[in-house]
């Protein structure tokens, strides 16, 4: 990573942050710099022409009418925070230190890259009538009215995204059909054997998933599968992931992933740019609790991120803060509560606590005292390394301070769903 300049200031001026995202990440790390006692300007661009919103509520109170947004309560003039919406960002220039926008230059002595990730779209179904994306406001706006009609729909991926919208279109009354490439539900997230279990949450909610479903073609009406199969739709929902939205900075100098896409930040979010950062889903970070780069393309990353971020903008030229998570995250599914913590490989053992056919269990994830993946069988401790935690809160919160402090559980009492999961540590 290149250093960071001690001082970039322009002479004359106050020194100038330029955030580039209005999303929560670009969001909070304004709030967070004022936070930090920033003296100078803020700037906050945004793409999008509404006032920056939360996007959780988009798959559920806003996409059923319980809501007619997610906007957040920041005071933005209060703070001194120089709001820039619809405002298209093309280019960033290092080398003269500005962010060029449809509109023209704009000055920075630190830039923010907070540009989250754009949708993956369905390959020749891009402008289709009828064919939604679930991203953003005017997504979830678009998509509220054909709930409504209580529609028939064909949801393209069983991942998280997939299994939210689909719930919603359950409880609006919709017809649903989800139809996922792979063998089974969430499998870019969760191994055969968790996945298996809730394969049936799909039929209870009343919803249709068609497992090792290839999709050949879209049409206005109907969704043809690679078998022959065709599915009729009066609307079909693509949630197909999500890569992180960097194409802008082709040109830069700023290292970015040819894997991933995302921007290849250090263990203190620093950008390969002098003064720039990048944080949230647009972001990948080294992290030595799990000896790994992690991409985190969830909401409490771009709400963590920012604090970081803010600090080491603020106190430029003192020993950085240093950013290495334990990733978290959540989704509301079919009635159930479904909680993430932490990062597994899968050479790490896996331990069920509780009956996963019943309406509350977890699933544990140790590793061995050697190093990443390294879980010498017949050993009677591992170090929890993550926990998925379905309709059992306690055990998330226990597990994620578990995780945090790096702790070994015994093996036998942590599988005791009976057994508090912190009276399992050793």
């Amino acid at each position: 990573m290149s250093e960071q300049s001690k001082s970039s200031q322009a002479p004359g001026h106050p020194p100038r942050v330029v955030i580039v995202g209005a999303g929560i990440a670009g969001v909070q790390t304004a709030v967070a710099l004022r936070e930090q006692g920033w003296p100078g300007t803020i700037t906050l661009i945004g793409d999008e022409p509404h006032q920056p919103y939360d996007r959780p509520p988009l798959s559920k109170a806003v996409l059923l009418g319980k809501a007619d947004g997610s906007a957040f309560d920041v005071d933005f003039a209060g703070l001194a925070i120089d709001l820039h919406l619809g405002r298209r960002v093309t280019a960033l220039v290092p080398e003269d230190r500005v962010v060029e926008t449809a509109e023209g230059p704009v000055p920075y002595d630190h830039a923010v890259i907070a540009t989250g990730a754009d949708p993956i779209t369905l390959p020749g179904s891009e402008g289709l009538p009828g064919v939604h994306l679930l991203r953003t406001l005017d997504d979830a706006e678009r998509l509220r009215p054909v709930l409504a009609a209580q529609h028939e729909i064909v949801v393209v991926g069983a991942g998280w995204i997939g299994a939210e919208f689909a719930t919603a279109a359950r409880e609006a009354g919709c017809a649903v059909t989800v139809v996922e490439a792979a063998d089974r539900p969430l499998a870019g997230a969760l191994p055969p054997e968790v996945a298996a279990h809730m394969t049936g949450w799909y039929a209870d909610a009343g919803a249709e998933l068609r497992l090792g479903a290839r999709v050949a073609s879209v049409t206005s009406g109907a969704v043809t599968l690679a078998d022959g199969t065709v599915l009729p739709a009066d609307a079909v929902v693509v949630g197909i992931g999500a890569r992180p939205a960097t194409a802008w900075l082709a040109g830069s100098g700023v290292e970015v992933s040819a894997e991933d896409g995302s921007v290849l930040a250090d263990e203190q979010l620093r950008a390969s740019a002098p003064d720039v950062y990048a944080v949230g889903d647009c972001a990948s970070f080294p992290s030595t609790r799990y000896g790994t780069r992690l991409l985190v393309h969830h909401w409490d990353n771009a709400l963590q991120g920012p604090r970081t971020v803010a600090e080491n903008i603020a106190r430029a030229g003192s020993e950085g803060l240093i950013y290495d998570p334990v990733p978290y995250f959540w989704s509301e599914q079919f009635g159930r509560f479904v909680q993430y913590v932490g990062h597994h490989v899968d050479s790490d053992e896996l331990v069920w606590r509780g009956d996963p056919s019943g309406a509350a269990w977890s699933v544990l994830w140790l590793r061995g005292a050697g190093g990443p993946g390294e879980a010498p069988s017949g050993s009677p401790a591992g170090r929890l390394v993550a926990l998925l935690a379905v309709g059992r809160p306690r055990d998330l919160a226990q597990g994620r301070k578990l995780i945090e402090r790096g702790v070994a559980l015994d093996r036998e009492r942590a599988a005791n769903a009976a057994v508090p999961l912190k009276a399992a540590a050793r």
